[in-house]
């Protein structure tokens, strides 16, 4: 009996292994069969079928699957959970994947790793077990392009089990948004942008409107050339505006803040700049206003900037005619339309809707469009700042005014702290009764501080800046001079046709 039991189990055993082997075959079978009929199958047909099998998947699966794409609704720019997400997983997952992608980004510091496509990266938050798969999916469309890379999309997978739903849409997602956007901002490299032409939109791959470099400048708040407790005052406003975002949504006022630096050439504004970006960690937009032909592309400009950034307009007096006032109207020279479609098209249009105006540029400060993005510094410079539309400027618009002048005693002490490392010397007291009667600039005293040779004599770099002032007071009183003698002459002259004109009277 055990005999014939023991041989009965034996052949159940067998006709499982059996029945297993032979589905197993089946099932090779069926995948050996489908890949050679995919070759025949159309695209839309094997897309069909895929999405049958993933619905399928779906009512059977305990798991539920989040999909992150890195193209955003937004036409204006990426999806930035994309970004956030692969930040996120470069920095705490990374090193958990077994195989890894190695980058030296054009905005990042240092090398960068992030996991490579079709890798499993496994999280855990809260006692729950996630699954990250970054891939890539290619358009298998007909269509020839001239840029292939738009043709293929990249995006993150998340699977979870479907109990820990609420956890991970709730807490978990907001926590990698917020650690990868941390991580982005760690290890970015600051960047300095100018504005492309708008001709050239359209023609680039991705209808970049802005071109960077890095931003390297060495300007700080230390080195800063500057009365101290004016530098103080800015830097406390500064601060303020960077922990402000709270305060600003509670007085209802977008988070933007606006500077106007005015002051002879040499006296700062472009160092300003710098030590602003580099106190506040911000990207500066060098926006070249020449370029921009239209209110539409000023928009644009606006709406593709970032948050974190200053907006920079130097010169503004010198690069439009932003007055206000009213030109008379030129007369119009009708010109055929077949005359007009053989002219190039920068000279077919001569409306003046087409060109930036007064209007635009306020609207751009502080319109609807203004509040977009955020945490952003607006900042105009100019020599002449009683040419400026008072509209431009009123507070509001450009909230703090600083005038960058001539350099002070204080100024100085900085500039030798900087060039000669010295904080009190036997000149200072002439040097300071002389910026008391010339004005100088603080690139001029700079300029004379510079040591000419290694050896850094402390000494003859002071007394080439007292030789200096001494020559600039000079001049000063010559052109004083000059100027009594020309406002004499001028007198004299009038009065002399005042009495022959009373002579030709009589």
């Amino acid at each position: 009996m055990e005999m014939k039991s023991t041989a009965a189990a034996a052949a159940a055993e067998g006709e499982g292994f059996t029945g297993w082997a032979g589905l197993w075959s089946a099932v090779a079978s069926l995948l050996f069969l489908f890949s050679i009929l995919k070759e025949f199958i159309p695209f839309q047909l094997q897309d069909y079928l895929a999405a049958l099998a993933g619905r399928l998947h779906a009512l059977l699966s305990p798991y539920a699957t989040v999909t992150i794409d890195d193209q955003s609704s937004d036409y204006f720019s990426g999806n930035e959970a994309f970004l956030a997400v692969e930040a996120y997983l470069s920095h705490a997952c990374a090193r958990r994947a077994r195989k890894l992608r190695a980058d030296l980004g054009k905005d990042a510091r240092a090398l960068q790793v992030s996991v490579d496509d079709d890798q499993e990266v496994i999280d855990s938050f809260r006692g729950a077990t996630l699954w990250w798969y970054p891939s890539k999916k290619t358009n298998r469309s007909n269509v020839f392009s001239f840029y292939p890379g738009e043709d293929e999309r990249h995006f993150y997978k998340l699977v979870f089990h479907r109990r820990h739903r609420d956890l991970v849409l709730d807490d978990y997602l907001p926590h990698v948004l917020a650690e990868g956007r941390a991580v982005t901002v760690r290890n970015r490299q600051r960047r300095l942008f100018t504005n492309n032409p708008g001709a050239d939109w359209a023609a680039s791959e991705d209808g970049r409107v802005w071109s960077h470099v890095k931003l390297e400048h060495p300007s700080t708040f230390a080195t800063l050339a500057m009365d101290p407790s004016r530098k103080q005052e800015i830097l406390d406003d500064l601060d303020m505006f960077r922990d402000g975002k709270d305060y600003y949504a509670k007085v209802g006022k977008p988070w933007k803040r606006g500077y106007l630096l005015f002051g002879p050439p040499g006296t700062g504004k472009s160092t300003m700049i710098a030590a602003m970006a580099n106190f506040l960690d911000y990207d500066v937009y060098d926006l070249e206003l020449t370029a921009v032909k239209s209110n539409t592309e000023l928009r644009r400009l606006f709406i593709e900037t970032t948050g974190k950034s200053i907006i920079v307009i130097e010169d503004i007096d010198c690069s439009i005619d932003l007055t206000g006032k009213r030109k008379k109207k030129k007369k119009k020279v009708k010109v055929s339309d077949k005359k007009k479609m053989m002219m190039p098209p920068w000279a077919r249009d001569e409306d003046e809707e087409k060109k930036v105006t007064l209007s635009g540029l306020l609207n751009f400060i502080d319109g609807l469009w203004s509040a977009h993005g955020g945490e952003r510094i607006i900042i105009f410079t100019t020599n002449h700042k009683e040419k400026l539309d008072p509209a431009l400027i009123r507070r509001g618009r450009m909230d703090m005014h600083i005038e960058m002048s001539y350099c002070c005693f204080e100024a100085f002490k900085v500039l030798a702290k900087n060039y000669l490392g010295v904080e009190e010397h036997g000149l200072f007291g002439e040097i300071r009764r002389l910026l008391g009667e010339v004005e100088m600039t603080p690139a001029d005293v700079a300029e004379n501080l510079m040591p000419r040779s290694k050896r850094k004599d402390v000494d003859a770099c002071l007394v080439r800046l007292v030789k200096a002032l001494h020559e600039a007071k000079e001049k000063a009183a010559a052109a004083a001079g000059n100027k009594e003698d020309d406002d004499s002459s001028t007198s004299s002259s009038e009065d002399y046709d005042s009495d022959e004109d009373g002579k030709e009277k009589q």
